[in-house]
C-alpha cells in the first residue's frame, strides 16, 4: 500500500510519523534504514513533542531571508508510505533532453524542468497511485536478484533475472545506455532510491537547476511583497500573459543584462540568496545554486541545488557545503583551501563518473574562462530590505 502524509489537517500520530521521516532524510546517521510504519509511527509518538520545532522553518533560521529559502528547500519534499515504509522523497531532478543523445526521440520534462513543485507533487501523488507502480515495488520486493531495466523513450521498465547480466552487474560491468540505464535490485525491498529511479526514469519530471534557483527567489521575492515573474517577465523573454518561470534557464543568470550585479567571489561579500554559477567546457554557465545562509562564526556556507550528479540518495533537490576559515574572510571560492562537501559522482551505478570529485573543483573549472562566478538579482534588494526590517 502506498500512503501520502499530506500537508493539510492530520492525525497526530500521522504528523509526527511526516516530521520523523523529515529528520530521518536530514540526519540519517541518528536514525535506523527503512523503519516499518508501525515502528516509525510509534517512535514518532514518542518524539512528537521535540520534533514540533522543526516544522517551522523559522524555528530554526528566524524570519529572515534564510528561513525564506529554507521554506522553499522543503517544499522539495514529501513525505509518503510506500512498501510498508516511511520515507520523505525529494524532488527529482529533470532537464529537458538530458539524455536524449543516442534516444533519437526527445525527452521532454513535465514542465520543462521549471515547475511550481506543489504542482509536480500533485502528479507524483498519481503516479504512485498506478497500478505500475504497485507492481514496481512488488518487483523490488520479491526477494529475487535482478536487473531492472529503464526506457525513457517509452516511459517504461523491465527485467532480467538472467544470472550472466546479474553476474555482470556485480562485477561493475555496466551495460546500459542514457536513456536505458540499469539498476541491480536485490529483491529486499523498495529504498527511496528506487522511487527515484522510477519517478525519473518513468513519471519524467522533476526540477533542473535553475528551475529549483527560480523557485528559491521566487519565494524570498513573494516574502518581500514581489511578484518576481511579473517583475522579470520581459527580461526572461517570456510573453505577457505566460508564467515567466518556464523562460528561466542557467544562462539568464550568466547574462549580462542590468537586473544582474556580479559579486566578487569573496567570502564577505556573499549573501543569502546570491546564485552560484558553475561553468561548462564552452564558458557557459552549465549548472546553478544558490546560497540559503553563511555562518561567519563556524565558517559554513549553506548552498541549495537540484542536480543529479551526487550521491544517488542525494539526487535531486539537496544541501550542499562549503567550509572555511571565519579568520579569512577575504577567501575566494576559487581557493582550493576551502571544503566543499558535495561529491559529484554519476547519477546511475556504473555509469561514467563526473570528471569533477566535488562541487569545489567544479567551480574551479575552465578558468581560461573565469571560471564560476557569483551573481545577485538586483530585484531582490528590495524584497530582502523588507523581510529583514519585518525580522528585527
Amino acid at each position: 500500500m502506498n500512503e501520502m502524509i499530506g500537508t493539510g489537517p492530520e492525525k497526530p500520530h500521522l504528523a509526527a510519523a511526516r516530521l520523523l521521516a523529515l529528520l530521518m532524510l536530514c540526519f540519517p546517521a541518528a536514525f535506523a534504514a527503512g523503519g516499518s510504519v508501525d515502528s516509525a509511527s510509534t517512535s514518532a509518538e514518542v518524539e512528537a513533542t521535540a520534533l514540533d520545532d522543526f516544522a517551522d522553518p523559522s524555528e530554526l533560521w528566524g524570519r529572515g531571508v534564510e528561513s525564506a529559502l529554507e521554506a522553499a528547500f522543503r517544499e522539495c519534499f514529501k513525505t509518503y508510505i510506500i512498501g510498508g515504509k516511511i520515507m520523505t522523497l525529494r524532488m527529482p531532478f529533470g532537464e529537458n533532453n538530458e539524455r536524449a543523445e543516442l534516444a533519437e526521440a526527445e525527452l521532454e520534462i513535465r514542465g520543462g524542468g521549471k515547475a511550481d513543485p506543489d504542482l509536480l507533487w500533485t502528479e507524483i501523488d498519481l503516479l504512485l497511485e498506478t497500478d505500475d507502480f504497485r507492481a514496481y515495488v512488488d518487483m523490488l520486493s520479491d526477494g529475487r536478484e535482478k536487473v531492472v531495466a529503464f526506457d525513457m523513450t517509452t516511459r517504461s521498465w523491465t527485467t532480467t533475472r538472467d544470472l550472466f547480466h546479474v553476474a555482470r552487474m556485480k562485477a561493475g560491468s555496466y551495460q546500459g545506455l542514457p536513456h536505458r540505464p540499469l539498476v541491480l535490485s536485490l529483491g529486499k525491498g523498495v529504498a527511496s532510491t528506487d522511487v527515484y529511479n522510477y519517478l525519473y526514469c518513468v513519471g519524467a519530471l522533476g526540477m533542473d537547476c535553475s528551475g529549483f534557483v527560480w523557485h528559491a527567489l521566487s519565494t524570498v521575492a513573494d516574502m518581500g511583497g514581489l511578484d518576481l515573474g511579473k517583475a522579470l517577465g520581459r527580461s526572461l523573454r517570456a510573453p505577457r500573459s505566460a508564467n515567466a518561470s518556464l523562460y528561466v534557464g542557467t544562462w539568464y543568470f550568466d547574462s549580462k543584462r542590468k537586473e544582474l550585479l556580479t559579486v566578487k567571489d569573496e567570502i564577505r561579500n556573499l549573501r543569502p540568496a546570491d546564485v552560484l554559477l558553475f561553468r561548462g567546457s564552452d564558458g557557459s554557465a552549465a549548472h546553478s545554486a544558490i546560497i540559503q545562509s553563511i555562518d561567519r562564526t563556524t565558517g559554513v556556507i549553506r548552498y541549495l541545488q537540484s542536480t543529479d550528479e551526487a550521491p544517488l540518495e542525494e539526487r535531486g533537490v539537496h544541501e550542499s557545503f562549503i567550509r572555511f576559515d571565519p579568520a579569512q574572510p577575504q577567501t575566494s571560492l576559487k581557493d582550493p583551501s576551502l571544503v566543499w562537501s558535495q561529491k559529484r559522482l554519476s547519477p546511475f551505478s556504473g555509469e561514467r563518473a563526473s570528471e569533477f570529485t566535488d562541487d569545489g573543483a567544479r567551480f574551479r573549472a575552465f578558468s581560461e574562462f573565469g571560471g564560476g562566478k557569483v551573481v545577485r538579482l538586483s530585484a531582490l534588494a528590495k524584497p530582502i530590505e523588507k523581510i529583514r526590517t519585518s525580522a528585527r
